[in-house]
């Protein structure tokens, strides 16, 4: 399994886990810090926008809390992908379930466009985010999970509940769709 006393930015998640298991808190961090990113790109493509943090968050505890269920028979970053997925899922089912049960009002319309709304980014980063909203959710959730992440069809396709063969057509409709935007200059 390697050196256990390895620092924690050479240690695999394996021996990150154990350690933490024995109560090594800075092996919990590592976790954190090796993960995080690709979990808040990845909630991000699920329309977390504004909870992206908290999702983030969310995802550790849950994880933390079930390490002990973790089987290795995929990476630990594919089932962090998992659990952050399930969770956005609970959240938007609990969203429409509040939201059936609020009635709009006129004072609920945004009336006003803030200046800060327009300076989002790069216009060609913002032409290929405003193309991936154009794609389904499962073409964005895959398309993400391949550009974003690398991972292969494989673990793609265990993530999105879906088989490699779909998750392949889907990426290849994900690919055509934005190139299309993008070229409707």
């Amino acid at each position: 399994m390697g050196e256990p006393n390895a620092k924690p930015a050479d240690a695999t998640d394996a021996q990150l886990i154990a350690r933490w298991q024995r109560g090594d808190q800075r092996a919990a961090a590592a976790l954190v810090e090796r993960h995080a990113k690709p979990l808040a790109r990845f909630a991000a493509s699920l329309g977390a926008r504004d909870e992206v943090e908290e999702l983030v968050q969310d995802t550790f505890v849950r994880a933390f809390g079930a390490l002990e269920t973790f089987r290795s028979d995929s990476s630990l970053r594919t089932w962090l992908f998992t659990i952050c997925k399930r969770l956005m899922l609970d959240r938007r089912r609990s969203e429409r379930r509040r939201r059936d049960k609020v009635e709009l009002e006129e004072e609920h319309a945004v009336v006003e466009f803030d200046a800060l709304d327009g300076m989002v980014g790069d216009e060609t980063a913002q032409r290929v985010r405003d193309a991936m909203e154009r794609l389904s959710p499962l073409q964005r959730q895959v398309f993400t999970l391949r550009v974003t992440e690398g991972l292969p069809y494989g673990e793609i396709a265990g993530l999105v509940e879906s088989t490699e063969g779909a998750c392949r057509v889907h990426y290849h409709n994900a690919i055509k769709s934005i190139k299309e935007y993008l070229s409707d200059d």
